[in-house]
């Protein structure tokens, strides 16, 4: 199933103020490689650091009632 905007603004919904805003920073050498503005998204800034933390807790919030998680 391929994602729609409309499956990642729920999603945002879902982890509002549990995952954290993380900034985006300029990489230089991707810039210079790419030839363009080149911004990494610090997603290792999460609290846990963490970076897969906001798409588990959309899987998790989006499991039916009495399926388990393993992880």
């Amino acid at each position: 199933m391929r994602p729609v905007l409309a499956d990642v603004y729920a999603a945002a919904q879902v982890i509002s103020g549990v995952a954290d805003r993380t900034p985006l920073v300029p990489s230089p050498y991707m810039s210079a490689v790419t030839g363009d503005d080149f911004l990494l998204k610090l997603e290792n800034m999460q609290p846990i650091g963490a970076f897969k933390l906001r798409g588990a807790l959309n899987a998790v919030a989006g499991a039916q009632d009495g399926a388990g998680v393993t992880c």
